[in-house]
């Protein structure tokens, strides 16, 4: 019988890594000089996220395309700035895809 040997922490480190790599994916953070051509947009509001860093608030596109600075596609349309995963979409149907 083989008995199992624990991994060496190296392992277990790179692992975890990876994990929160999949869990904390880099392209929801958008950048503050990552902003939208406003005149394809019909919203032009901002709101103050968590940070205090003033953000553009979801707004749809006249061209249809994904504005600069978007971070995902809500499932009403309207393409979200937001830069962090927790709220974005919140009230417009949630995240259709991230972007």
């Amino acid at each position: 019988m083989r008995l199992h040997t624990p991994l060496p922490a190296a392992r277990i480190a790179a692992a975890l890594l990876l994990s929160l790599s999949v869990i904390a994916p880099a392209y929801a953070y958008q950048p503050p000089n990552a902003t939208p051509n406003e005149s394809d947009l019909d919203n032009h509001g901002t709101y103050q996220n968590r940070d205090g860093e003033t953000v553009h608030s979801p707004a749809h596109t006249r061209s249809g395309k994904a504005p600069e600075g978007a971070s995902a596609r809500c499932r009403d349309g309207t393409y979200s700035f937001s830069r962090h995963h927790s709220g974005t979409c919140s009230h417009h149907g949630g995240v259709a895809q991230w972007l």
